[in-house]
């Protein structure tokens, strides 16, 4: 059997500043919503010509920030233009790291923070 990654979910708290983040912040764009109006929203964004989407789950009624936990890291986006893309981010005023490479490598990728807490790598693109 194959098997092929087709999404992760994020739980967020704010779904409208979640989306203009990753639309503002990487060009994601909406593929689709999925409303149910008692309990949640799904939101599922998509880079372009990229199979793989974020899926951002809103639950109703909820009015504290989720725990992210000492288990989770991040997600990766990948970017040619690594300095370019830092630039961008760092003058639009999103939280970023400064850029970062593994030991005695060159720098490779920097961090950003969404609405909710959770990491996202920027990295280059090999």
């Amino acid at each position: 059997m194959n098997y092929k990654m087709i999404h992760v979910c994020l739980r967020v708290l704010d779904l409208n500043a979640s989306e203009r983040f990753y639309i503002d912040a990487f060009g994601f764009e909406i593929a689709r919503k999925k409303e149910y109006p008692k309990d949640f929203t799904l939101s599922y964004l998509i880079a372009k010509g990229a199979p793989f989407e974020l899926e951002l789950t809103c639950n109703y009624g909820r009015t504290q920030p989720y725990e992210i936990g000492n288990g989770y890291s991040h997600v990766a986006v990948g970017v040619d233009d690594l300095e370019g893309s830092h630039q961008k981010h760092s003058e639009a005023g999103f939280e970023v790291t400064p850029l970062k490479g593994l030991p005695g490598s060159p720098p490779q990728f920097y961090f950003m923070t969404d609405p909710d807490g959770y990491k996202v790598e920027v990295v280059r693109n090999k």
